[in-house]
């Protein structure tokens, strides 16, 4: 059994055992709860009634947090020509075609996110194994395969997200910093949970999402209350 800190035990005694908090009161737990000294990242995992190995049951799709995610993402785009000042001009991090695609082939992966023109992906799809486990490959249903490169980066630099379920049924993915207020990080999750929500396979059968929990960088989980949909930000109120 591995072992906690004295700062992470004692913020799993605030935690009520058996209670299923509202999105509301799970941020302010979370804030309570984290246990660095630093605005910590708040993230969510979800545990979904899905079966990750059939093709018509897989999860992942993208969206743009309302309050961002108090993350200034690094951004990488294999594009060359107009498209490539386009990128630069939007703040990519770093553009090119060629060189930068052997620059990732030898193992560069200090970046967030990528991005890629159509023209370029029969070669930056050899990157597959470099990029792919790390979630970094670009994919046109995720908007990083497109011509309109500028809008790829504000995106993601803005606040978008990807998420994807993993093999056991697990979705991830982070709402904000503790340093953000209770409504921010609140409106966030909803966005997040709308679109997952969207993209309910029809073939997934009985409850969609069956477990949830909220929790800060290196803190403990709060049992999240998936069932709270609407109108979030006035649990409390209600």
């Amino acid at each position: 059994m591995a072992k906690h800190s004295k700062k992470y035990r004692a913020a799993l005694e605030k935690i009520e055992a058996g209670r299923i908090y509202s999105p509301l009161e799970a941020v302010r737990l979370a804030k309570e709860t984290s246990t660095t000294s630093y605005p910590s990242t708040v993230e969510v995992a979800f545990r979904l009634g899905v079966d990750p190995r059939k093709a018509d049951q897989m999860v992942r799709g993208v969206v743009n947090l309302p309050n961002g995610t108090g993350k200034t993402a690094r951004v990488i785009v294999f594009a060359v020509g107009e498209r490539a000042e386009q990128a630069r001009a939007a703040g990519a991090d770093e553009v090119g075609g060629d060189e930068l695609i052997e620059k990732v082939a030898g193992g560069y992966t200090d970046f967030d996110a990528a991005v890629a023109t159509p023209d370029l992906m029969g070669k930056v799809g050899r990157l597959g194994k470099v990029l792919g486990p790390r979630g970094l490959m670009p994919n046109p249903k995720t908007g990083t395969v497109t011509m309109d490169v500028a809008k790829a980066v504000s995106d993601i630099k803005g606040g978008k997200i990807e998420f994807r379920v993993d093999r056991h049924a697990n979705l991830n993915f982070i709402i904000g910093k503790t340093s953000f207020t209770d409504v921010q990080l609140v409106e966030n999750y909803a966005a997040a949970l709308e679109e997952i929500l969207r993209l309910k396979p029809a073939a997934s059968k009985g409850r969609y999402i069956s477990k949830a929990t909220m929790s800060t960088t290196n803190g403990p989980g709060i049992p999240l209350d998936q069932n709270k949909t609407r109108r979030l930000t006035e649990e409390d109120a209600a």
